[in-house]
């Protein structure tokens, strides 16, 4: 689609039907790999995995497949070829996944996995990049926030997949096997955005502040914020594996547990979304005042509580997931966004990993050690978030 010689409503509304097309490719990619996801921890139980080795594994997953967000940010920079780059990553990503099925040990799933995260750090600072242009006639809070809600339908879908495959007595193979469906059809929806939308950067219109040559201080300080709850979240195969060991709750409701997290995540990231574009950071401080103690909740409540935790917990994904992208848009240049993503990335995936990491090892000799951590790492990004906020306003 030309979008050059269009009025700016025009304009507008194409760059929201965009947005809508990579909303969808998100929802059918989020019911593959966070349907998965949702059974991972238990799946490794099955396998004879310990939680020192589920919170090692999902960590390193997570950064291995962050860390290379910098290389692949900065290759997109480089060659502008953000369509390739993103198409590739999402074909990785997501047809890992019905592979899971063949996974006769735990060493096979952890590799599969970290294929799957590797995946998705291929795809991830490109098609950010390539969103944030088309934000920019929305309203980055929004556009972002639009995005993620449709991100978190599918990650509340994919999860009531599998909880109903193994509610009718089907196994962890059926479920994974079953994701390729979905597989298949976030792939689709991609090309056709491809075909439709050659050139997303044409949304965004080009001057001299926009491209800028190098990330900005206050970018620095925010990574280091963000990387501080990143540290401090819990991924959700340690919650699962922990609901499972001390039988909170019965091994078809823990996918129904994550279901209800990602709708809480949905809503989040829209309303985050509206008020960033209003507030700005402050909302995500308000978010994290009341995120941080989702791990009392969790790991320290019965059944009811911890139903709350994994609300508490959706709260903040939506934010992580929305707000934390946009803010980046608003602090780089465009030329430079899938450097910054690609960097932005790599440090939330490497405090992620040391905090899955030591959480798992928290975990195994008391599980108060793995709460006080949590709510203190989360905590402690507050005053940070703060000096961001300041550095941003006299930007």
């Amino acid at each position: 689609m030309n979008l050059e010689n269009k009025t700016p409503e025009t304009l507008k509304k194409s760059a929201f039907r965009f947005i809508i097309m990579l909303g969808f490719v998100s929802l059918f990619a989020d019911i593959t790999y966070e349907g998965a996801r949702s059974v991972i921890g238990p799946y490794f139980a099955i396998l004879g995995a310990s939680a020192t080795v589920v919170g090692v594994f999902s960590g390193l997953g997570e950064f291995i497949g962050y860390a290379l967000r910098l290389a692949s940010g900065y290759l997109s920079d480089k060659t502008g070829k953000y369509w390739t780059i993103t198409i590739l990553g999402y074909a990785v990503n997501l047809l890992a996944v019905p592979l899971l099925a063949l996974a006769g040990r735990w060493e096979v799933a952890a590799g599969l996995i970290i294929v799957e995260r590797m995946g998705k750090a291929i795809r991830s600072p490109a098609r950010d990049a390539i969103l944030s242009h088309a934000t920019k006639q929305v309203g980055q809070g929004w556009g972002f926030g639009v995005h993620e809600a449709m991100d978190q339908i599918g990650a509340l879908t994919g999860p009531l997949i599998i909880a109903a495959i193994l509610y009718f007595k089907g196994s962890y193979k059926t479920g994974f096997i079953t994701l390729a469906i979905p597989a298949v059809l976030a792939l689709i929806v991609l090309v056709v955005a491809r075909i439709s939308y050659p050139s997303p950067r044409e949304f965004e219109p080009v001057s001299k502040k926009i491209e800028g040559k190098g990330l900005p201080g206050v970018f620095w300080i925010y990574l280091l914020a963000i990387g501080l709850i990143a540290a401090g979240y819990a991924d959700y195969p340690l919650i699962a594996y922990h609901l499972k060991k001390h039988i909170i709750v019965t091994d078809n409701w823990i996918p129904v547990f994550y279901a209800i997290a990602m709708a809480v995540d949905a809503i989040s990231a829209l309303v985050c979304g509206k008020f960033f574009d209003r507030i700005g950071m402050n909302v995500l401080i308000f978010v994290v005042l009341i995120s941080a103690f989702f791990a009392p909740l969790v790991f320290l409540g019965g059944f009811g509580l911890a139903l709350l935790g994994m609300a508490v917990w959706g709260i903040g994904m939506g934010a992580q997931e929305s707000i934390m992208r946009a803010a980046v848009a608003t602090m780089v240049a465009s030329n430079k966004r899938g450097s910054a993503y690609g960097i932005f990335n790599t440090g939330y995936g490497l405090f992620w990993f040391l905090g899955s990491a030591l959480m798992g090892i928290l975990y195994d000799k008391h599980v108060f050690y793995l709460v006080a951590f949590s709510v203190f790492a989360q905590l402690a990004a507050i005053p940070v978030l703060l000096v961001a906020r300041k550095k941003l306003k006299n930007a």
